[in-house]
């Protein structure tokens, strides 16, 4: 039930796409599951999953029955070699997991620091790519420190609702 209602959310962002890749993850660990979102998906979006290469994550389009590997952590990822892949500037909408939330829309990973490198551009320039925790709403904290390198997401959806915070600066949505 959660995954469908998680789907409903992603899939009624203000800024959702109608075309270009999209990319979400392989959940482990209790981490919320994307499946009824990726089946949902339009036709003109393809879906990706991450693949870690060297420091950064790289992206390949995914669809049930191609094959996947296990990472050095033992994610699934799709079987590609990294020189077949796209960049994270190429993303148009990435869905990434969340250990835990705030209100202000400040986020706590895995703490490998996966993301916040990868989209580290995103500090010089707005979306594309929009940027999207997710967990379940029980994840949601009081208050969690931010670091300078911490990559901000332009919403959190949970099973009961959607959080779109409107940054310090106020230039929400952006231009």
């Amino acid at each position: 039930a959660a995954a469908e209602q998680l789907a409903d959310r992603l899939l009624q962002l203000p800024f959702a796409p109608g075309q270009g890749f999209v990319a979400g993850y392989w959940a482990m660990d209790g981490e919320i599951a994307l499946h009824r979102w990726q089946m949902q998906l339009p036709p003109s979006l393809q879906y990706c999953l991450p693949i870690l290469a060297g420091d950064t994550l790289r992206f390949a389009p995914w669809r049930p029955g191609l094959p996947l590997t296990a990472n050095r952590y033992g994610i699934p990822e799709p079987d590609l070699a990294p020189a077949h892949t796209l960049a994270p500037e190429q993303m148009t909408l990435v869905v990434a997991p969340l250990v835990g939330f705030d209100a202000q829309g400040r986020r706590l990973g895995m703490g490998g620091g996966w993301y916040d490198r990868s989209f580290a551009f995103r500090h010089q320039r707005p979306a594309p790519p929009w940027l999207v925790g997710v967990g379940f709403s029980v994840q949601q904290v009081d208050d969690l420190p931010i670091q300078p390198w911490d990559v901000a997401v332009d919403a959190i959806c949970t099973e009961v609702s959607t959080l779109v915070p409107v940054p310090a600066d106020g230039r929400y949505p952006p231009q």
